[in-house]
């Protein structure tokens, strides 16, 4: 098992470093900054933005990872009273002592109870989660080669540590199997700018944009299923 090293990111939020692999769950400028940036910022809110008429965003998120981007995404739900389903997969969750030094219950103090925060983030596992009115939340427990999902997306977070740490997740291979599930004006975002990436989302017929990256970051990248 990797050692996993909690450390403080330049915006004063805590993530997780990978000691074996030299790779982090978030940029070193700022977790909570990254991900709200990449996630919400250039996904949800953009896609909500362009589709004004729509009662649900379905998000599928590839990697639960430390669970900041579902804290977001439920966070944004509420507050603009706007049903979110929020699929992941992961196959290695964090256990609950990371998930307390990590400290994110506390980020979002209005987003429900503690209680309720810390089950989204440490169970809840392989079942459907009722949050809130606003916020349903089904996280699976599996390899992300064996995720199947009755759903199809209207959003995907796709979140795999960098190629250097998990090469394969960033082949057409992988892509392809979220890819899938993206309906038709559907929008992958990710905070991945690599050409081969760009190269081939356009492959698997999807409209790739350069967007600026978050803080510490160049470029990201966007694309929408034609």
């Amino acid at each position: 098992m990797t050692e996993k090293k909690l450390f403080k990111t330049a915006d004063g939020t805590f993530s997780l470093a990978l000691e074996n692999h030299k790779e982090t769950y978030h940029s070193r400028h700022g977790a909570l900054q990254e991900s709200r940036y990449v996630y919400i910022e250039k996904g949800l809110a953009h896609w909500k933005e362009n589709n004004p008429k729509a009662i649900e965003c379905r998000v599928f998120e590839m990697g639960f990872g430390t669970g900041l981007n579902a804290l977001l995404a439920a966070d944004f739900a509420h507050q603009y009273t706007f049903p979110v389903y929020f699929e992941t997969v992961e196959n290695d969750p964090l256990i609950s002592e990371v998930h307390g030094q990590l400290g994110y219950t506390a980020l979002f103090p209005l987003l429900g109870s503690e209680k309720d925060r810390r089950e989204l983030l440490q169970n809840a596992w392989d079942r459907e989660l009722q949050f809130s009115t606003y916020f349903n939340c089904f996280k699976k427990q599996q390899d992300y080669y064996q995720w199947e999902s009755q759903s199809e997306f209207n959003l995907i977070f796709y979140d795999a540590f960098g190629a250097h740490a998990q090469s394969e997740m960033w082949e057409e291979e992988a892509l392809q199997i979220a890819v899938a599930k993206l309906k038709k004006g559907g929008v992958w975002v990710s905070y991945c700018a690599k050409g081969s990436v760009r190269r081939a989302l356009q492959s698997l017929g999807l409209e790739v944009e350069r967007l600026p990256g978050p803080p510490g970051k160049r470029e990201m990248l966007r694309a929408t299923k034609l």
